[in-house]
């Protein structure tokens, strides 16, 4: 099976034509019989904690206002794994839905936000999805720091894990090991549990935040396959074996 990365350009908050440059990798993945393409983590209107007003570009998930922005996006060959920010209760989440078929077909919450003082809430659930033969699990970017999540998704069959990142951090704290620290929280994860590791973040710069890109895919042996190039936008395929249960 076929599986991509989109090392997205990082873009200001709330920037116009996002669904654009996602419809633009959905289109030639389907040319190329790409099965499931990842994107970053809050490709979607960005991280809500570098925006003045968080709730902004938050997404609800239960009147249909997910499924409508979506909508462009959505392909009857492609899965698409896309992040964003949910407003669930009156709280916000940093959420990855899976779009599959045409519809969203499941949402994962991020476990562990990265920022102490976050203003998002901690998602507490590990489910898994399957595409084809594929069973996979997801978590987002830190998430990848801790092995229960990963653990708790190969207990339950997950064959690929896949990383939606965004490591777009404010200037003075941008710093390229953070590249190599993700690498060894991909291999790590990878060995452990036995799966392929596939990691799509945001690279470059929009004036207020920089990013280096940890985009990457990693099998279960540990071995680096596929890695983008640094600070600039790319995408990566491959073709990962799966054994059918």
């Amino acid at each position: 099976m076929k599986v991509a990365a989109y090392q997205a350009p990082l873009l200001a908050a709330g920037s116009a034509g996002v669904i654009d440059l996602i419809q633009e990798r959905v289109s030639w993945c389907e040319s190329q019989g790409v099965s499931i393409l990842c994107c970053p983590e809050a490709i979607l209107g960005g991280l809500a904690d570098y925006s003045e007003n968080p709730a902004l570009f938050a997404i609800r998930t239960d009147n249909g206002h997910l499924s409508k922005v979506l909508a462009p996006v959505a392909s009857g060959i492609v899965t698409s794994i896309i992040g964003f920010t949910e407003l669930s209760d009156g709280q916000l989440y940093n959420a990855a839905a899976v779009v599959h078929r045409g519809r969203v077909a499941g949402l994962y919450r991020k476990r562990h936000p990265a920022i102490r003082r976050s203003v998002y809430s901690a998602g507490s659930l590990s489910p898994v999805f399957r595409v084809g033969e594929l069973t996979f699990g997801i978590v987002i970017c830190s998430d990848s720091n801790y092995s229960e999540p990963a653990r708790g998704m190969a207990t339950q069959g997950a064959m690929a894990l896949f990383v939606p990142t965004n490591n777009g951090l404010p200037n003075k704290r941008a710093y390229p090991e953070l590249v190599q620290e993700a690498r060894a929280a991909d291999i790590a994860r990878a060995v452990e549990n036995r799966v392929w590791v596939i990691r799509a973040d945001v690279a470059g710069e929009n004036g207020e935040l920089m990013s280096y890109g940890s985009s990457e895919i990693v099998d279960p042996d540990g071995k680096v396959v596929q890695q983008a190039s640094l600070r600039s936008a790319d995408f990566l395929v491959a073709d990962i074996e799966i054994f059918p249960e």
